[in-house]
């Protein structure tokens, strides 16, 4: 049987967000509240929001088989097995997805509703968590420190999934 689709998608998402948990885990407290202009927010407050958002899309979009979380005071300890938990969730989730123009509405605790579909759903949750590891990497280097090499090429080629081959000719 083939993978589905956007399996690589969503197994890049929570493989590059550990790497940069990883990586924020030998920081302290004073690096941790690292701010960079325009980006979200300090790297731990980003990094919860990240993980955050992440287990509050997945609750949504799994019927509730994962939890949502009260990050706002999380380690990064505490954040990291709860992206480590959401990998197989995404990946049944992402191996049952049926229509993508399938309208989810999303009742907020405060009472205010969005629907979209689901297409439109599965592409934002790739694009939050892309974007604000980006942001984590931009304060890291801002800090001297070298960001964990997260690209999706750098997956691949850690799981044997991508080869290259030096041309047999060479160039002049």
């Amino acid at each position: 049987m083939s993978r589905p689709v956007l399996a690589d998608a969503f197994d890049h998402h929570v493989w590059a967000t550990l790497k940069v948990i990883d990586a924020c885990l030998v920081l302290s407290d004073e690096q941790l509240a690292t701010t960079v202009p325009g980006t979200y927010g300090s790297i731990l407050d980003t990094m919860r929001h990240l993980v955050g958002a992440d287990a509050s899309y997945l609750h949504l979009l799994s019927d509730g088989r994962a939890a949502e979380i009260d990050e706002a005071s999380m380690s990064l300890a505490e954040l990291r097995p709860v992206m480590e938990a959401n990998g197989p969730v995404w990946a049944g989730l992402v191996a049952e997805v049926g229509d993508p123009d399938r309208s989810i509405t999303r009742v907020r605790d405060y009472g205010s509703t969005s629907s979209a579909p689901l297409g439109v759903r599965l592409a934002q949750v790739v694009h939050h968590g892309t974007d604000h590891r980006s942001q984590v990497c931009t304060a890291l280097t801002s800090l001297g420190i070298t960001p964990p090499e997260i690209d999706v090429w750098d997956m691949a080629w850690g799981q044997g999934r991508l080869a290259e081959t030096e041309p047999t000719v060479a160039a002049p």
